[in-house]
C-alpha cells in the first residue's frame, strides 16, 4: 500500500477501491493531495487487475474542498514572478484532476456530505456520479471571491447543460442530492451513505465484468467526442474499432453466446 497521506486504495474483484482518508479534516485538498490523486490515476491506468474504479470518502463529508489554511499562503506575494509561478501551479493542480480523465478506467464517485468547491471539480471529472440523500454540492468558489479554476467551469456544462451550470456556478449557491439528480449531475441517490457504497461496488462490478478494452475503448471515445465534436468522434471511433477489431474478447462473447454461458473477457 502506498504512503499516502490523503488517499488509500486498494483493488478487489478487478475494481480499484480510492477512499479520500482525511475524515478529521472533512477531506480537504492540501497540495499534497493532488499529488496523490495523479499517482493513483496513473497507477490504476498501468494496473491490469483494475478495470473500474469507485471513489469515495471517509468520514461526514466527501470532501470540504481545498484547504484554505494551506492555500491562504499562496496568496500573499504580489510579484509578477510569484503570480507566474501561482499560475504554473494551479495547471498542476488542474492536470491532477485531469489525470482521472486521461486515466483509461472509468471512474464512479460515489458522493456523501458536503462535496464541496474542489469536490465538484473532482465530481466533474469522473464518468458516473452516485450520491446519498444527505449530499450537499456547491461550486463555493463564487461566494468566496474566487472564479473557480481546477475545472468545473470547463466540465460542468457537457454534464447538466449551460443554462444550470451557468446559475450554479455563478450564484455558487447549495443544491442537493434530489436536485443534483434532476439535472443530470449524478444518475441514481442512495439513502445513506451504505447502500451508496454497496450500489456504486455494484454498479463497478457490472462494468468490471464487461471487456476491458471495450470498456476503455468507450470512455475515451466518449471524452474525445466531447472535446472534438461529432464528426471527429466518428473518425475516431472508426480508427479505434478498425485497430482493436477483431479481438480475443470479441470472440469470446460470440462463442459464450452460442454456449448460453457468461463470457470470461481478459482484455485482449
Amino acid at each position: 500500500m502506498k504512503d499516502w497521506k490523503c488517499l488509500r486504495l486498494e483493488v478487489r474483484d478487478h475494481v480499484a477501491h480510492l477512499v479520500l482518508c482525511r475524515p478529521e479534516k472533512r477531506n480537504t485538498m492540501t497540495i499534497g493531495f493532488f499529488g496523490e490523486l495523479r499517482e493513483a490515476a496513473e497507477g490504476i491506468d498501468s494496473d491490469e487487475s483494475a478495470r473500474v474504479v469507485v471513489l469515495s470518502a471517509e468520514g461526514k463529508t466527501f470532501t470540504a474542498g481545498l484547504d484554505l489554511v494551506e492555500a491562504s499562503g499562496l496568496w500573499h506575494e504580489q510579484s509578477a514572478r510569484s503570480r507566474h509561478a501561482f499560475r504554473q501551479m494551479v495547471m498542476g493542480l488542474q492536470d491532477s484532476f485531469t489525470a482521472v480523465e486521461r486515466c483509461r478506467k472509468p471512474f464512479l464517485a460515489a458522493i456523501h456530505g458536503h462535496c464541496i468547491g474542489g469536490g465538484v471539480d473532482l465530481a466533474c471529472v469522473c464518468d458516473i456520479r452516485l450520491a446519498s440523500q444527505d449530499a450537499i454540492f456547491s461550486i463555493r468558489e463564487t461566494r468566496m471571491a474566487m472564479v473557480a479554476d481546477l475545472g468545473t467551469l470547463q466540465r460542468i456544462a457537457s454534464i447538466v447543460g449551460q443554462g444550470w451550470a451557468r446559475e450554479l456556478a455563478l450564484t455558487g449557491r447549495d443544491f442537493d442530492a434530489a436536485f443534483a439528480e434532476r439535472i443530470g449531475f449524478v444518475t441514481r441517490v442512495l439513502p445513506d451513505r451504505e447502500k451508496l457504497l454497496e450500489e456504486a461496488t455494484k454498479l463497478a462490478g457490472e462494468i468490471a465484468s464487461l471487456s476491458p478494452i471495450t470498456v476503455q475503448g468507450v470512455k475515451e471515445t466518449l471524452n474525445f467526442s466531447r472535446d472534438h465534436g461529432i464528426r471527429a468522434g466518428l473518425e475516431y471511433v472508426a480508427q479505434k474499432n478498425a485497430a482493436l477489431l477483431p479481438s480475443e474478447d470479441l470472440m469470446e462473447a460470440f462463442q459464450a453466446f452460442m454456449e448460453k454461458r457468461k463470457p470470461n473477457f481478459k482484455g485482449r
